[in-house]
């Protein structure tokens, strides 16, 4: 079972589901609500396996939206693992590499692992770790997935979207290069969510916390710069910049980027590394190719 269906995440999973004959039911924040008390235990039945894709992904609208980030980020994960605990479900909920601050202390950062100390900066950030630790608590088999700068490249407003656009234009832009993670790219994690959906029981993964992103570590600008060489643009017209110059309501992590270990440790494929990624994505968005809005499968 799919929430949030109508995101990009979401509909890429449905639509990957689709195509590989699984049965599945997918379900958008319109036709279900996650935040709906009564909702998840009229649609979670024993034996579902839910991946919660539904969020609140305004960073910064959360600053002025605390009660609606944490209503989507944390209570309704927090229901959604109370109706499987009752009846006898799984549940994959996915969140973010912004539960970290980049903080290490005065040490040479490198890629979190699971058990790092957290520290979120925002609201964005902090309903999504509070979400994290209602899901366990409330379903302790629970398997939470960090995942880091999502994108699909494609016509959205993702980083990678909006780079691309500007590749095809003119002229110089500034980029921040003093914020450090690991890209994602869209289609690689929906992958990846359907092969721990398919795999979690046989290979015994409960009750943990796993990071899932695509191998690599890039700043904002040489992801940018990426952008710009792959589309045929003058990567040089990207121009570094720091985050100070261009504040949002939200601070974002200085650094962010996530290690696979876990991923791995747990049987699970290894995401590809990060440019291999973006020229997929890149590729896909430039032949026009968009995914197919999967229309929800009926239970068997």
């Amino acid at each position: 079972m799919i929430t949030g269906a109508g995101g990009q995440l979401g509909s890429h999973l449905a639509a990957l589901a689709a195509r590989a004959g699984r049965a599945y039911t997918a379900f958008t924040s319109a036709e279900w609500d996650i935040t709906d008390p009564d909702a998840a235990a009229r649609n979670i039945q024993a034996g579902d396996v839910v991946v919660n894709c539904a969020a609140y992904t305004d960073v910064d609208g959360a600053e002025s939206d605390e009660a609606g980030a944490y209503a989507v980020n944390a209570t309704g994960p927090e229901l959604l693992a109370r109706a499987c605990a009752r009846v006898g479900a799984q549940l994959i909920h996915v969140s973010t590499d912004y539960v970290f601050n980049g903080d290490f202390g005065g040490g040479e950062p490198r890629p979190y692992e699971p058990d790092d100390p957290t520290g979120p900066q925002g609201v964005y950030a902090a309903s999504k770790l509070a979400g994290e630790r209602a899901v366990l608590q409330a379903l302790p088999d629970a398997i939470v997935v960090r995942t880091a700068w999502v994108y699909t490249g494609g016509s959205g407003k993702d980083f990678i979207a909006v780079m691309r656009r500007l590749a095809a234009g003119d002229g110089p832009i500034k980029v921040v290069d003093d914020q450090t993670g690991t890209p994602t790219y869209v289609a690689d994690l929906a992958a990846g969510l359907l092969e721990l959906a398919d795999s979690w029981q046989e290979k015994d993964i409960r009750g943990r916390i796993l990071h899932a992103a695509n191998e690599g570590v890039v700043s904002r600008f040489e992801q940018a710069r990426a952008v710009f060489e792959e589309s045929g643009a003058d990567p040089q017209r990207v121009n570094p910049c720091s985050t100070a110059e261009f504040p949002r309501p939200a601070v974002r992590p200085s650094y962010s980027a996530l290690s696979s270990r876990s991923w791995v440790a747990a049987g699970l494929t290894p995401l590809r590394p990060w440019r291999s990624a973006l020229v997929a994505a890149l590729k896909t968005a430039s032949n026009g190719a968009s995914v197919e809005r999967a229309i929800p499968s009926t239970r068997d």
